[in-house]
């Protein structure tokens, strides 16, 4: 395939490459000066809309995905995808797919899980809204880019379950750190703790797989002084989205609305900001009660 790639940030680049270096044409676009092994620098987003079957974007947020496919589809050829792996609000997306329908382009929102390292090593996992069409014809490229890509339904479907999975591992990642925190105080070892909550009903994949606690379980971004492998930064956007959408459905969602409010004071008012998201640890284990 021709591909079109727009957005060639952390997440973006090793996408562009894995398909390249899978023996796909890649025209990729960054308002960056930036180079990508394997991959050809187009001038403009026209450019690689122009050439391209597919057009794949990775973009930071709404309003940039948007400008960017005003930019773009009225140039792609009719039946052509427009497939946006970003993290966006639902309306968006929504929004993008009437633009490419008007425009006899199929749309596909396709966010990700398994951040910066399961981009280099093509092991994320897609959450695809959108039409069966569109899915079925891009279906190689998610089996290049990673390893597993779930049709959620109708366009903005990718997004929802999005957000719901990360309203989820926000919650728990804080209730985790919280946990280990409290365990500290009780004097319970947090090895011990580890081998009883990771084979008893405590089981999650914020302990099991992403353990906050330096040293204990497989490693993770906690045995590095916390560098992400996915920010507080980023949780605090999904968090955000996930509360946006709520309210526009009207759903009480507590859980996640408080989840919200920690990482916002972590980011924002804390030292949480470029620091990964189960750096909450530390953040607790200075904390005492209110």
């Amino acid at each position: 395939m021709r591909i079109g790639f727009i957005g060639l940030g952390n997440m973006g680049a090793p996408m562009a490459y894995n398909l390249a270096k899978a023996g796909h044409t890649v025209l990729g676009f960054d308002t960056q000066t930036i180079t990508v092994k394997m991959v050809e620098m187009a001038q403009t987003p026209r450019d690689c809309a122009e050439k391209a079957e597919v057009i794949i974007t990775m973009l930071p947020n709404g309003k940039i995905l948007k400008s960017v496919a005003d930019e773009t589809i009225q140039y792609m050829k009719e039946g052509s995808i427009f497939l946006d792996c970003s993290t966006v609000d639902v309306a968006s997306a929504k929004s993008v797919a009437e633009i490419a329908k008007n425009h006899t382009v199929i749309p596909l929102d396709a966010p990700v899980s398994g951040g910066i390292g399961g981009a280099k090593e093509g092991t994320l996992t897609f959450m695809v809204g959108g039409p069966d069409e569109g899915f079925i014809k891009v279906k190689e490229l998610f089996d290049i880019m990673g390893q597993k890509a779930v049709h959620c339904g109708v366009s903005g479907n990718g997004q929802s379950a999005k957000i719901c999975n990360n309203m989820i591992l926000g919650a728990t990642m804080i209730a985790t750190c919280e946990a280990f925190a409290l365990a500290d105080k009780l004097g319970l070892d947090r090895r011990a703790m580890f081998d009883v909550v990771s084979t008893s009903s405590g089981y999650s994949w914020s302990m099991n797989a992403y353990c906050p606690a330096p040293g204990i379980g497989p490693l993770t971004p906690s045995d590095n002084n916390y560098i992400p492998g996915f920010s507080s930064d980023l949780m605090l956007k999904d968090l955000t989205l996930s509360q946006i959408a709520a309210e526009s459905v009207d759903a009480d969602t507590p859980m996640g609305y408080l989840a919200m409010t920690l990482y916002r004071t972590f980011v924002e008012q804390e030292d949480g900001a470029g620091k990964d998201f189960s750096a909450m640890l530390p953040r607790f284990e200075k904390k005492n009660r209110s």
